[in-house]
């Protein structure tokens, strides 16, 4: 059984010869030490070993997003800006948008040494700002299908893994349009006009699910967003509104071209797993244990595996600076919960993958220690 075999068997709830391994965002594809792009952080020699065990050894699952990266602003028609510019090494981006009389900005920040993007200045900042967001005319969004970079890929890899098709729901492009405790308050207090903005998205969202879906179908898919309305951000009664309403929609249009949705959530569970499996979903990750989340996945296996895959549950703080002794009592500990009992399937995942420049010989070592503990018992 090759690896990529082994990921569609566990999708399809199949038997396989071993539970896939997966390193999540890592997949010794998209890794590309040799570009010289000073904010490339695979360019240090540090990555080089654990790039080659990702290649050689892991299921390899890699995400693409095929023009929904596209959708957050590009449905508006508005008066925009862009500029961007180097401050002091670190590469700034900022959107201004005209909105009436308002101008709503966005800037962004990236480190050469980090590879993750953060926002020092959300786009709208109070109910006035979203006012006026509303108001600015809707563009017609073409969908926007590239099978040709995902059959690429799919070459590429062979039989070492698989594509999955990565796509936000529409909360998630709602909500990130906020600081998160401004978006908390909207999302409690101003119900109607949060809605207004959710479908906003949910529309062009929909529609280039159903056109990826179609010409690309039977797919894995992650869906990504919901735990913007997860405990404590939010309460169960308004995970039902702001997601399952807009999700199930996506989840069946994936499931009818004979693809695969998995629903990505990260922190607590407890109180809105059984809304998640309502939505019949085929994949959910990446269940973190407490403290980082608030459910084990024994408890979730049991009750909620027998039609849904588990992909997880590696903190990977843990695998950046727990004592590898330790580490690898985890790592077994998450196989014998993911497997145990009856179930669709289990894919032994960590949480994320670090960011930072260099890579510390204890986080290689424990990322070996997850191969070596998968392929050996």
């Amino acid at each position: 059984m090759n690896r990529r075999e082994r990921l569609m068997a566990t999708l399809r709830g199949e038997s396989v010869d071993r539970p896939p391994v997966n390193f999540y965002e890592l997949n010794g594809l998209d890794e590309n030490p040799e570009d010289p792009d000073p904010f490339n952080i695979y360019t240090h020699p540090s990555w080089k070993p654990l790039l080659d065990l990702t290649r050689d050894k892991t299921d390899r699952i890699v995400m693409r997003s095929d023009g929904f990266g596209k959708i957050q602003l590009d449905i508006v028609n508005p008066v925009r800006q862009t500029e961007i510019y180097l401050e002091e090494g670190s590469r700034i981006t900022i959107e201004r948008i005209q909105a009436g009389y308002r101008t709503l900005t966005h800037r962004t920040r990236r480190n050469p040494d980090l590879n993750t993007v953060w926002t020092e200045e959300h786009l709208l900042k109070d109910v006035d700002d979203l006012r006026a967001f509303l108001q600015i005319p809707v563009a017609p969004l073409e969908n926007i299908v590239d099978t040709e970079t995902v059959l690429q890929t799919e070459a590429a890899l062979g039989g070492t893994g698989i594509v999955m098709m990565n796509a936000p729901d529409p909360l998630c492009l709602a909500a990130c349009l906020f600081h998160m405790e401004e978006y908390t308050l909207v999302a409690m207090f101003e119900q109607t006009l949060f809605h207004q903005l959710i479908e906003r998205f949910a529309q062009p969202l929909l529609a280039q699910t159903e056109a990826v879906a179609r010409a690309l179908p039977g797919r894995l898919w992650r869906i990504y967003g919901p735990e913007y309305a997860s405990p404590p951000y939010l309460p169960p009664h308004l995970f039902r509104e702001y997601v399952c309403r807009y999700i199930k929609p996506m989840i069946d249009t994936i499931q009818r071209y004979g693809g695969y949705a998995r629903i990505h959530s990260h922190g607590n569970l407890k109180d809105i797993l059984d809304d998640i499996t309502s939505l019949e979903p085929d994949g959910l990750d990446p269940i973190e244990p407490p403290p980082q989340g608030d459910v084990e996945l024994s408890y979730v296996r049991r009750n909620y595996g027998k039609n849904i895959v588990l992909f997880g549950n590696l903190e990977v703080s843990d695998i950046e600076r727990m004592p590898t002794t330790r580490f690898k009592d985890k790592v077994k500990r998450a196989i014998d919960e993911g497997t145990s009992g009856d179930g669709r399937g289990f894919v032994l995942m960590p949480s994320a993958c670090p960011y930072g420049k260099e890579l510390s010989s204890l986080t290689l070592k424990n990322y070996e220690t997850i191969i070596e503990v998968i392929e050996n018992g």
